[in-house]
Protein backbone atom coordinates (compact mmCIF):
# COMPACT_ATOMS: atom_id res chain seq x y z
CA UNK A 1 0.00 0.00 0.00
CA UNK A 2 1.29 3.76 -0.63
CA UNK A 3 0.54 6.61 0.15
CA UNK A 4 -0.02 9.94 -1.74
CA UNK A 5 -0.31 13.71 -1.30
CA UNK A 6 -3.19 15.12 -3.61
CA UNK A 7 -5.48 18.37 -3.10
CA UNK A 8 -9.05 18.48 -4.58
CA UNK A 9 -9.18 21.13 -7.07
CA UNK A 10 -13.34 20.83 -7.28
CA UNK A 11 -14.20 18.64 -9.12
CA UNK A 12 -11.01 15.98 -9.31
CA UNK A 13 -8.19 14.70 -6.55
CA UNK A 14 -4.85 15.90 -8.24
CA UNK A 15 -1.53 14.05 -6.87
CA UNK A 16 0.97 16.82 -5.83
CA UNK A 17 3.68 13.91 -7.00
CA UNK A 18 3.91 11.45 -9.88
CA UNK A 19 1.55 8.43 -8.87
CA UNK A 20 3.00 4.55 -10.11
CA UNK A 21 -0.51 2.53 -10.02
CA UNK A 22 -2.45 0.73 -12.67
CA UNK A 23 -5.36 1.76 -14.39
CA UNK A 24 -8.47 1.53 -12.74
CA UNK A 25 -6.13 0.50 -9.56
CA UNK A 26 -8.81 1.08 -6.52
CA UNK A 27 -7.76 3.70 -4.18
CA UNK A 28 -8.74 5.05 -0.56
CA UNK A 29 -9.04 8.44 -0.43
CA UNK A 30 -8.55 9.72 3.22
CA UNK A 31 -9.68 13.81 3.77
CA UNK A 32 -7.96 15.52 6.19
CA UNK A 33 -9.09 17.65 8.74
CA UNK A 34 -7.30 20.68 8.43
CA UNK A 35 -6.93 23.51 5.43
CA UNK A 36 -3.91 22.85 3.07
CA UNK A 37 -1.66 25.71 2.68
CA UNK A 38 -1.29 27.92 -0.18
CA UNK A 39 -0.81 26.42 -3.59
CA UNK A 40 2.81 26.17 -4.84
CA UNK A 41 2.79 27.66 -8.52
CA UNK A 42 3.94 24.63 -9.54
CA UNK A 43 0.67 23.31 -8.00
CA UNK A 44 -1.63 25.56 -9.71
CA UNK A 45 0.34 25.02 -13.21
CA UNK A 46 0.23 21.41 -12.72
CA UNK A 47 -3.44 21.71 -11.67
CA UNK A 48 -3.80 23.71 -14.84
CA UNK A 49 -2.22 21.97 -17.26
CA UNK A 50 -3.03 18.36 -15.97
CA UNK A 51 -0.82 15.30 -16.28
CA UNK A 52 2.79 16.31 -17.44
CA UNK A 53 5.61 14.70 -17.14
CA UNK A 54 8.72 16.13 -15.06
CA UNK A 55 10.50 16.70 -17.95
CA UNK A 56 7.34 18.90 -19.30
CA UNK A 57 7.29 21.07 -16.15
CA UNK A 58 11.33 21.46 -16.53
CA UNK A 59 10.77 22.53 -19.54
CA UNK A 60 8.01 25.33 -18.86
CA UNK A 61 9.90 26.18 -15.83
CA UNK A 62 13.07 27.24 -17.96
CA UNK A 63 10.36 29.01 -20.46
CA UNK A 64 9.18 30.69 -17.67
CA UNK A 65 12.79 31.80 -15.75
CA UNK A 66 13.30 33.09 -19.54
CA UNK A 67 10.03 35.16 -19.70
CA UNK A 68 11.13 36.81 -16.31
CA UNK A 69 14.36 37.62 -17.76
CA UNK A 70 12.59 39.38 -20.64
CA UNK A 71 9.74 40.85 -18.72
CA UNK A 72 11.56 41.96 -14.91
CA UNK A 73 9.09 42.44 -12.03
CA UNK A 74 9.07 46.37 -12.16
CA UNK A 75 8.02 46.40 -15.49
CA UNK A 76 4.17 45.83 -17.06
CA UNK A 77 3.64 43.65 -19.72
CA UNK A 78 0.89 45.24 -21.74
Amino acid sequence: MNAIKAHYDGRVFVPESQVMAEINQEAIVTLLDTQPEAVSNKEHLLSLAGRITHKDYLELERALEETEKVFPDDQQCS
